[in-house]
């Protein structure tokens, strides 16, 4: 069975995936201008492999910040 077509969904649904996307795509830039930013010190791990990691959906960049980064004193 195939999937509904943009024009068959309901404006709420419309919206609703639009925000989704754009709150997406604002982790990821975050997440990606926190890498470039910070010394590969101040990460845990590799700086490439946190990028390619922030290209999955949520969970990339949530990821990152949660655990990626080291605490500065």
């Amino acid at each position: 069975m195939a999937g509904k077509k943009w024009s068959d969904l309901s404006t709420r649904q419309k919206r609703c995936i639009a925000l989704s996307g754009a709150v997406q795509m604002g982790l990821l830039i975050a997440a990606l201008i926190d890498i470039h930013r910070r010394q590969a010190g101040e990460i845990r791990g590799s700086k490439r492999v946190w990028i390619a990691v922030s290209f999955i959906n949520f969970a990339g960049p949530i990821s990152y910040f949660a655990f990626g980064r080291r605490k500065v004193s």
